[in-house]
């Protein structure tokens, strides 16, 4: 019966220390304007979603443009001095990364960072879904 309860409570310790992630990790930094030319809509204004919370996609989920458009929930979940804010956001794909290779997973507009993180020019751990 002892050996059971030492389990039970080394179990209870151990999942209180892990987190479940649902959809994939990667890293995230802000980027500023200008935000036009964007790879998915050019020069239009009207591209960009309300609240200007959109992003720029690396290599990989660019997926040779078909990523325009898509809807990603992120969330913080680490980085220095703890920078997460709480909560995630929907953000929409505008963009790919321009610089090769690409130094994030996403780069996100600076309205889009700020809703996640504490720092503006943080570089921070993300967990993102497509939704």
């Amino acid at each position: 019966m002892m050996k059971l309860f030492s389990f039970v409570i080394l179990l209870s310790l151990f999942l209180k220390q892990v987190s479940l992630v649902i959809g994939d990790v990667g890293t995230a930094a802000s980027y500023g304007p200008p935000y036009i030319p964007t790879a998915c809509g050019g020069n239009r204004a009207g591209q960009f979603p309300p609240g200007n919370l959109f992003v720029a996609v690396n290599e990989g989920l660019w997926d040779n443009g078909a990523a325009c458009g898509r809807r990603y929930r992120i969330r913080c979940v680490s980085g220095n001095n703890k920078p997460c804010k709480g909560g995630s956001i929907d953000v929409k794909v505008v963009d790919s990364c321009s610089a090769s290779p690409c130094p994030n997973s996403l780069l996100m507009s600076n309205d889009a960072f700020a809703a996640i993180s504490r720092f503006p020019h943080a570089k921070i751990n993300i967990e993102y879904t497509q939704i």
